[in-house]
């Protein structure tokens, strides 16, 4: 109950007169007495108002609840002194506080209140009484009847002293009845920190055990594989970017730990050319290499892009899917695998079959890494006696506090270049509307004989959302484009159905593509050069960064149109500015952060670490995440083997933070 921290607090020290309020003010307080009760409105829209005066003006205090009406009337006395706290507004030119707090003003000491915690309470516990008021009169009960001075301290004394922290006990008493503003500031950065250092400490101890205990296989040299394919059959010249991240993973591969590397790089900055260089680094020293989609079409169209690349070399390539059915078809391949024949072997889940043997696994490769969680993941693993090379890639750029957070036990690899030729996709604003312009504008690229993708939010029309819908749009069209071939896709459809009119789109047969977001991560179709984004203010930034980067595979320049309301919100209107004016995912996923915070962390498995942030937020405490990885690392330096006395206490504060995790830690 100590960590329900209040998410704000109010001055409560001071009075305001009647005369003085507006309607954009937060929070007030009045002295004053009611003069009358009366109702207004019928069924749903009635409501109970009490006239409300201090000697200098009258405002209305209002209430909604029908079912509390006779109890506020039997409770609050005319003519008693009451303080009226609340947020005032203003309806019918009169200014009001809708459902105030009256406290008798005999028993308010208001200086001795100081800052007013409010904490967060859902509809349900409004309706049994516990507001905001109860849990602050609960919270004081706990402190009388437990004093704070009976929490142990959690860090080092040295620690608390060099980064001046208050105490333990003193911080969680300041958050939730804090003197001043100083001291409730002073508290919540000792929170902060320390929330966040716990974080940290425990995923670099894992890294670090990780790193002593499993050794990995040594790659010793690149490899004639390697060689051969970088001088004869390259297609281009790497941008510096890639070949950073090859000498990053090359370095890791022949230190004799196993590697646990996350690679991120945008939509076409060219990861799946790194990922084929170092599966061919593997195969020149003697490995198998195993690349895992998270779809189909996404596993067959790797399969197509690496037997294009590698042209005659002699390196078996197979594809295993749950597509790949039969006798004739899979035994082969499962025993190509087993005998190490199949050097490169790609595929979806259908990989981690206890069918699917391997002779030497050297390195594994997971793209999309967030659609695979750790368990699946754990499975590849057990395939090699000696664990397997780790790389795990994502086209979602992850900002770097998050990614320190989340994937603080990853080292991480960023390509932050795109390969020449590739002209920036260019972003614009329509708005719904205004459709002419718009269908004229598909209508002049596709004379170019180029394809179209339009995303819609929602299969079906919807009573509760006003928002466009997929199958409606389908039908419309169809109308404005009736000599066109159009088709639609979405996640109700059998995969067979979505993977067949997916084929068809790649092949060019079909003009315009009507979807569902299940087009986000996936094909590569160069010559579609339009994403229309329908209602595009109920997508996230990261969301709508994603579906931009279907279009602009090829050298020819992309569009991206952004489909709006005409009226919205100011934080909407800086989301669709932002993507207008920039193509950097990392400056989009930083934005993303800050307008939607990280979200529950608890949520994200994939990571391996389960915690709940209580008070710091990743998208406003970027140095303090630094702050904390730092100091750990330094601890961690100093005390390696966990047996310092002065560290006794905070060594037993981190096994009782994880006493129920789970180590996912060796599986990235």
């Amino acid at each position: 109950m100590l960590y329900y921290f209040p998410y704000k607090h109010i001055d409560r020290t001071r009075l305001f007169y009647v005369h003085e309020l507006t309607a954009d003010m937060p929070f007030v307080q009045v002295l004053g007495e009611i003069l009358s009760f009366e109702e207004e409105g019928h069924g749903r829209k009635r409501h109970l108002i009490a006239h409300f005066t201090d000697g200098h003006g009258i405002v209305d205090l209002v209430w909604f609840q029908s079912g509390a009406f006779k109890w506020i009337k039997k409770n609050y006395l005319i003519g008693k002194k009451y303080v009226a706290f609340g947020r005032p507004g203003v309806f019918n030119g009169r200014i009001n506080i809708p459902h105030p707090d009256l406290d008798p003003a005999d028993t308010l000491q208001l200086d001795a209140m100081g800052l007013q915690p409010y904490y967060n309470t859902t509809d349900k516990m409004k309706k049994a009484g516990m507001n905001s008021r109860c849990i602050e009169r609960l919270m004081k009960t706990l402190f009388d009847k437990r004093p704070t001075d009976r929490l142990y301290e959690t860090l080092p004394d040295s620690l608390i002293q060099r980064l001046c922290l208050v105490s333990r006990a003193q911080s969680i008493r300041d958050l939730h009845f804090p003197e001043s503003a100083e001291a409730l500031r002073r508290a919540t950065y000792r929170q902060k920190f320390e929330e966040l250092f716990f974080i940290q400490l425990n995923l670099l101890r894992y890294t670090r055990l990780r790193q002593q205990q499993v050794r990995g296989h040594i790659f010793y040299t690149v490899g004639a594989h390697f060689n051969s394919f970088y001088e004869n059959y390259l297609p281009f010249e790497l941008t510096g970017a890639q070949k950073r991240v090859i000498r990053e993973m090359w370095n890791d591969m022949k230190s004799g730990k196993q590697m646990n590397r996350l690679l991120q790089g945008d939509v076409g900055s060219g990861k799946t050319l790194v990922a084929l260089l170092l599966m061919l680094i593997a195969v020149g020293n003697g490995y198998q290499a195993c690349l895992m989609a998270p779809t189909e079409i996404l596993a067959e169209q790797h399969l197509t892009t690496f037997r294009e690349l590698l042209k005659d070399m002699p390196v078996r390539v197979e594809l295993l899917t749950g597509n790949v059915k039969g006798k004739k078809k899979r035994e082969p391949i499962i025993e190509g695998t087993r005998a190490g024949d199949v050097q490169l072997l790609i595929g979806t889940h259908a990989v981690l079959e206890d069918t699917v043997e391997f002779s030497r696994l050297g390195l594994v490769i997971i793209d999309e890494q967030h659609r695979f969680g750790v368990a699946q993941r754990a499975r590849l693993w057990k395939k090699s006696e000696v664990p397997p090379h780790v790389l795990v890639m994502t086209a979602t750029p992850i900002p770097r506090t998050l990614a320190m957070t989340l994937y603080g036990d990853l080292d991480v690899s960023i390509i932050d270049e795109l390969p020449p030729g590739r002209k920036p996709i260019e972003t614009r604003h329509f708005w719904t509307e205004k459709p002419e312009t718009l269908y004229r504008g598909i209508r002049s690229e596709i004379q170019k004989g180029r394809q179209v993708y339009v995303v819609y939010p929602l299969i079906k029309e919807s009573e509760k959302i006003d928002m466009q819908d997929l199958e409606n749009g389908y039908t419309q069209l169809c109308e404005v484009f009736p000599d066109l071939q159009i088709a639609k896709v979405h996640g109700q459809m059998k995969p067979a159905e979505k993977d067949a009119v997916m084929e068809r789109f790649v092949g060019g047969e079909i003009n315009i593509l009507v979807a569902t977001t299940v087009i986000e991560v996936g094909v590569n179709v160069p010559n579609a050069s339009v994403m229309v984004i329908q209602n595009a203010e109920r997508f996230g930034l990261a969301q709508l960064h994603q579906l931009r980067g279907r279009v602009g595979r090829g050298a020819d320049q992309s569009y991206c149109i952004l489909v709006t309301k005409y009226e919205l919100s100011q934080d909407t209107k800086r989301r669709i500015d932002i993507m207008c004016e920039t193509n950097d995912g990392f400056e989009i996923a930083e934005a993303d952060l800050k307008f939607r915070g990280p979200g529950d962390l608890e949520g994200t498995q994939q990571s391996g670490v389960a915690f709940d942030l209580h008070i710091a937020n990743l998208a406003r405490d970027g140095q303090l995440v630094q702050l904390a990885r730092d100091t750990a690392n330094e601890i961690l330096d100093e005390d390696p083997d966990q047996n310092r006395p002065e560290n006794a206490r905070m060594w037993a504060h981190l096994r009782e933070l994880n006493k129920n995790d789970v180590d996912w830690s060796g599986i990235s």
